[in-house]
């Protein structure tokens, strides 16, 4: 310990008020980093409006939009995601907070009720004060991280958008797919029909209407697994919108064909690297990183303490009030330097991490791109070319078989034929709008939502 004049304590006072405000200045970022949070809070008109769409309360067909929303506005995986957000947030105040003072107190067992000598006790009390700039970097690293765990979040709202997205698809994939096998049984059956009154009337053989018949099972067949696919499907999207898996779901709205203007692929890559949450969380880490990194370079120098003591013992007056200060010494250099290394370390890897994941977003946006392309393509042929082809094939095929001008052979495999191209480009249409999704999730849109819209 040691005794200072006055006006050396006052400066070493003014610098340990300076050292415990050095984090100030994050106030504002934690302020708005509160505001986002509470922002971002479940909001009990979204979870009515959800509930209600849900109940099957709805007086149209449920859009892709409002299971997205609903999706969002329930699932918990969202607000777990949030709150381990908020959970990196709150750690800035402890970061950036002063240690407890240290308050002793001793006395002299001897002195007590002592004719000769007066009672002896010391009472001191201590504060420490990281040196210049120590607090506010551990403030640093924890906004930074903060920042992050935003991003994460926001993350969260795009994987969950996206297999809300991609459900959906399937969904109103495998409702259209039972109108098509209702449509295709009444037809198989109006063939059925057309067999049995030829063989009744001794122009067919027998064969015919036994083998509209097993066309016919095959269509029953395939209702029964189209019927179990809807099942399986309205349990996973009761399992995104945090509902018991059997509970009922309206009816998808049906989805059509819009063709898509796609940008060439290093625009939607320039779009990518900007918007993508995962390269904003890492860029963030990297920031709480090269703070970390500082801090450990701030360890090679002292902290302040700040001392007053009373002590009875001394006679003078003058000499029973100390003021002082100390300092630790930093003499484990080996140790220090371990952790600069390890930190510099630590800072390289989230460097490379980033550039990895640059890489792949590129990637991944060039592989979407061309899948869209490639769905837009299958959807025009089938538009264009095979399902007016198979629809024609069948019309004459109906009416050549009525006239005896072609086999009921003929006219089985076009109803096949047809049914088989329907499906075909229900799945196609399916698939389109999973790819559509997959490319706005790659460029960091919310997928299922108009361009712009944000829930």
């Amino acid at each position: 310990m040691w005794k200072i004049q006055t006006n050396t304590l006052c400066a070493g006072l003014l610098a340990a008020v300076w050292l415990a405000g050095c984090a100030h200045g994050q106030r504002k970022q934690i302020d708005a980093m509160e505001h986002a949070l509470h922002q971002a809070a479940p909001q009990p008109e979204e979870a009515d409006a959800a509930n209600a769409l849900l109940e099957d309360k709805h007086d149209g067909p449920l859009e892709k939009k409002e299971l997205v929303e609903a999706v969002l506005a329930r699932n918990p995986s969202l607000e777990s995601a949030r709150l381990a957000w908020q959970a990196v947030v709150a750690q800035q105040p402890q970061a950036t907070a002063l240690s407890d003072p240290m308050v002793s107190y001793s006395l002299a067992p001897a002195s007590i009720g002592s004719n000769v000598v007066r009672f002896g006790q010391v009472v001191k009390i201590e504060q420490r004060f990281p040196w210049p700039s120590k607090l506010g970097l551990a403030g640093d690293v924890v906004l930074s991280d903060a920042e992050a765990a935003q991003a994460d979040y926001e993350a969260v709202r795009l994987d969950l958008a996206l297999l809300a997205s991609l459900l959906f698809d399937e969904y109103a994939k495998v409702i259209r797919l039972l109108e098509l096998n209702l449509e295709h049984r009444e037809l198989t059956e109006d063939i059925k029909a057309a067999a049995m009154a030829q063989y009744e009337a001794g122009r067919a053989p027998q064969q015919e209407p036994l083998q509209a018949e097993v066309e016919l099972s095959h269509v029953l067949h395939e209702q029964v697994l189209l019927e179990a696919d809807r099942s399986v499907i309205i349990a996973k999207l009761n399992q995104l919108l945090h509902r018991a898996p059997q509970a009922p779901l309206p009816k998808p709205a049906r989805v059509r064909f819009v063709p898509a203007d796609i940008a060439e692929t290093t625009e939607l890559q320039d779009q990518a690297l900007e918007g993508r949450p995962e390269l904003r969380a890492t860029e963030a880490r990297i920031g709480a990183r090269e703070s970390a990194a500082e801090l450990t370079q701030r360890e090679f120098f002292p902290d302040l303490g700040i001392m007053g003591e009373y002590n009875s013992m001394w006679r003078e007056t003058q000499h029973q009030w100390m003021l002082g200060v100390s300092l630790n010494v930093p003499i484990q250099i080996k140790s220090r330097r371990g952790a600069v290394d390890q930190a510099n370390a630590e800072l390289g890897r989230v460097r490379a991490d980033l550039e990895v994941l640059s890489d792949g977003v590129r990637t991944e946006v060039d592989q979407s791109r061309q899948r869209v392309l490639e769905a837009q393509h299958v959807l025009v042929l089938y538009q264009k070319r095979l399902l007016p082809a198979a629809r024609a094939q069948i019309q004459a095929a109906r009416a050549g078989y009525q006239t005896g001008r072609n086999s009921f052979q003929a006219l089985v495999d076009s109803e096949r034929s047809l049914r088989t191209l329907e499906i075909q480009y229900e799945e196609a249409l399916a698939t389109f709008g999973q790819r559509g999704a997959e490319l706005s999730r790659a460029l960091g849109q919310m997928p299922g939502l108009l361009k712009g819209e944000t829930p």
